[in-house]
């Protein structure tokens, strides 16, 4: 459920950032809004997927990547804060980890 909540997150604040907030922010700012849509929605497909292989440490790090990064990315904009830019790499290093843990868990056994 969780991912398909970020989902549609995603879907809305994507929606936010090409109609409400392209009269009031920078270019620069608005990229830095897509480049969070883009990593949170593919990171909850990621995190769908591992969830429905029942992989669950890939799902909770790609989830905390989507909070860490494209949060902070999101709240960055939202707030004209470019020191919440600080939290970024910490959610990029989340998202990596989901992928090795992805990788490590092997196939999925019937």
């Amino acid at each position: 459920i969780a991912n398909c909540l970020s989902g549609a997150l995603g879907v809305g604040l994507g929606a936010f950032g090409a109609h409400g907030l392209k009269t009031k922010v920078t270019p620069d700012r608005l990229a830095v809004w897509e480049t969070a849509v883009k990593y949170h929605m593919f990171h909850t497909i990621a995190g769908l997927l591992s969830s429905k292989l029942n992989k669950t440490r890939p799902t909770i790090l790609f989830m905390t990547g989507n909070v860490l990064f494209a949060g902070s990315l999101y709240a960055l904009v939202l707030f004209d804060k470019p020191k919440l830019g600080a939290i970024t790499p910490i959610g990029g290093v989340a998202y990596i980890a989901g992928w090795l843990a992805l990788a490590a868990s092997g196939p999925e056994k019937e």
